[in-house]
């Protein structure tokens, strides 16, 4: 029997447990928190997940997919607030049955803790911090003094990984490693249930409040709350895109409160939500708590490579390659690597003949499977944080996206970038970035050229798709 080590018990490591114990391994995962079913989760570090198709193929190999939805709540599509407190529905696609869900992150890594304790071969350890590893001999070191070794060392300890740490300070030759961070950070806040239960925002829908420079965002929760996070630049800058203290694309002013840094006080606080958020500071009673109460979160990308270290240990998911929250993949992102991840492994039960099994080959064509994919991922989480904050509001994007859902309604072979990243998982990411980037061009130019997609010959538009593919 194999024993694995895995650093970190988040929604990746906790998942990557139960595939393991189901090929026969014995796995130990040591957690540098304390456990989460007895502790709780921090406020104000929880951003809803967007649960999809990646991450329910993923599910559904250990049996916990329909167990998870159940407790979701589906989302159709962007429900975009204006300053004046208008509405537009924008689906996220035009096929029935394609949504993606909200879900718990405390709940769902909770959930995957017990299941993979239902397994014998499988012990978690918590309070235990990784400080350093081996590359060479594959021990893994503890805060705790503890020292452990097993046949491979698998980390999923997150973006401030040590075992990443380790690799790059001369455990792994010619380490590449990059690290770029947004402009803007994120605050997390609330809206309650009403009274009696029941949600004072349409349920069905992850709501937007685009301001070109910042926006708002709210996922639903299971029990008619709404979790909000306000992404904004940490400091005001005249030189950014869009001056402060100028004029923002639609033409309203943005006064230097644009920023984290200026809202420093109750007063400055309510003014700016007033102004830019009108129609939310009703449903947000502990808005000012909220807002001082929980912390100011960073938003970067992480890529690095190669995330093997000679077989003896392998960066899994956010140690890999952390990206940005605004295509709702993270999770997806990291579910999809145990996936590929477990396609490599020998089935349940099967036997090397006359050595010990091979981690480094695995590890390697993993590593070939996956680099080019996360890469893209990375890369279109960061451009779509600029288009949900600044795109859906231009007319000519939200033509788009009427058009892009009339063609999935129309042609079933028709998919849009974003149905092609969200809702095709048998679909690499690079391929849906290549075929999706070149798609939005034509459809942008298409849609800049009329005022209404009701001028527009949907065969002629769809036979123009089909001469770029």
């Amino acid at each position: 029997m194999s024993k694995v080590i895995v650093i970190g018990a988040g929604l990746a490591g906790s998942l990557l447990a139960i595939n393991l114990a189901k090929r026969g391994m014995s796995v130990d995962v040591y957690e540098s928190r304390g456990d989460m079913r007895l502790e709780g989760v921090a406020a104000g570090r929880s951003i809803n997940l967007a649960l999809s198709d990646r991450g329910i193929a993923a599910l559904r190999e250990v049996g916990m997919d329909e167990y998870m939805l159940a407790e979701a709540v589906p989302m159709t599509g962007r429900m975009i607030h204006s300053i004046s407190g208008e509405t537009k529905l924008l689906p996220y696609s035009g096929r029935e049955g394609e949504y993606i869900n909200s879900v718990s992150r405390g709940g769902l890594n909770i959930a995957l803790i017990n299941e993979a304790e239902r397994y014998p071969n499988v012990k978690f350890h918590f309070n235990e911090r990784c400080v350093d590893l081996d590359c060479k001999t594959g021990e893994a070191r503890f805060s705790t003094g503890k020292s452990v070794t097993g046949d491979t060392v698998i980390a999923t300890d997150g973006a401030g990984s040590a075992v990443r740490q380790a690799m790059m300070n001369g455990g792994v030759e010619r380490f590449d490693y990059s690290q770029s961070w947004l402009e803007a950070g994120y605050k997390e806040l609330h809206i309650p249930p009403a009274d009696g239960g029941g949600f004072l925002l349409e349920k069905n829908a992850l709501h937007i409040w685009p301001r070109h420079q910042f926006m708002m965002i709210a996922l639903p929760n299971f029990d008619g709350s709404f979790t909000c996070t306000l992404f904004l630049a940490h400091k005001s800058s005249p030189s950014s895109e869009g001056a402060v203290d100028g004029a923002s694309a639609d033409g309203r002013v943005l006064s230097s409160e644009a920023s984290f840094d200026a809202l420093v006080d109750e007063a400055a606080v309510t003014d700016f939500f007033n102004r830019e958020f009108p129609d939310a500071v009703p449903l947000m009673p502990t808005l000012i708590d909220d807002f001082f109460a929980n912390p100011t979160g960073n938003l970067g990308t992480i890529k690095c490579f190669p995330w093997n270290a000679g077989g003896r240990a392998l960066l899994l998911g956010d140690s890999a390659h952390a990206v940005v929250p605004f295509y709702g993949q993270g999770m997806n992102c990291s579910f999809e690597d145990v996936r590929v991840l477990n396609s490599l492994l020998p089935e349940p039960g099967a036997r090397a003949t006359g050595s010990k099994f091979d981690w480094e080959r695995v590890f390697v064509e993993y590593g070939q499977l996956r680099k080019i994919n996360t890469d893209a991922i990375a890369d279109m989480a960061e451009e779509n944080f600029y288009e949900m904050r600044d795109a859906v509001a231009d007319p000519v994007f939200v033509r788009k996206r009427e058009l892009e859902t009339k063609l999935e309604q129309t042609y079933p072979d028709y998919f849009s970038k974003y149905s092609m990243v969200t809702f095709r998982e048998d679909l690499p990411y690079s391929v849906a970035k290549e075929k999706g980037n070149v798609q939005d061009k034509l459809l942008m130019d298409i849609c800049s050229r009329v005022s209404s997609v009701a001028e527009l010959d949907m065969d002629a538009v769809y036979r123009s798709v089909l001469e770029i593919k």
